[in-house]
């Protein structure tokens, strides 16, 4: 009996895997990146009863709201986690009067510190098989180096929080023809 869960690769049982994935903003692949949490969403329930219903109450969805994203790899000298965590706000500029009076310090960089950001997941032939689209991302939390320990065999992974405000599967990413190996004529 042939499996249907899967239109193109009718043999294949096994769902995919979480450990080939790869993230891109402003076209560009971000190196390193070794764990991504989860993709959420929630909706919030609203309870409800007219005065003549039966004693269980109605519900019907509120409003939804996407968690945030955390971002980790290991601490390198590639600056893309840090740049854009200071878009948001940067030590720098915040301590910078560059007008009269006071008002000059942009701590923010209104017009960019928003990107769209890509997650890709590919299967174990590295074929890509999955892809979302997470919308309006900003850094809310940046860390730049963990807990150093000196006694520790570990290695230092900064993290990058990303709030959103959505995101979507891309649709124009379909299941590949997934590559067959023949073996040698013994």
């Amino acid at each position: 009996m042939a499996n249907t869960e899967f239109p193109k690769a009718t043999y294949r049982y096994d769902p995919y895997r979480t450990f080939k994935f790869r993230l891109k903003w402003d076209g560009k692949y971000v190196a390193g990146v070794s764990k991504v949490s989860a993709l959420t969403r929630s909706t919030q329930v609203i309870t409800h009863r007219a005065g003549g219903d039966p004693t269980t109450p109605r519900r019907m969805p509120g409003q939804s709201e996407f968690s945030a994203i955390t971002l980790e790899r290991g601490v390198t000298h590639d600056l893309a986690f840090e740049q854009w965590a200071n878009k948001v706000w940067d030590y720098h500029n915040s301590t910078i009067d560059d007008q009269q009076g006071g008002s000059g310090n942009q701590d923010v960089s209104l017009k960019d510190f928003r990107k769209d950001v890509i997650l890709e997941v590919y299967n174990e032939a590295g074929q890509k098989v999955i892809a979302y689209n997470i919308y309006r991302c900003w850094p809310s939390e940046f860390i730049a180096l963990p807990e150093l320990d000196a006694n520790a065999n570990s290695v230092a992974i900064a993290v990058l929080k990303l709030e959103n405000e959505g995101w979507e599967r891309d649709t124009a990413v379909t299941e590949p023809e997934e590559p067959s190996f023949l073996l040698p004529a013994s």
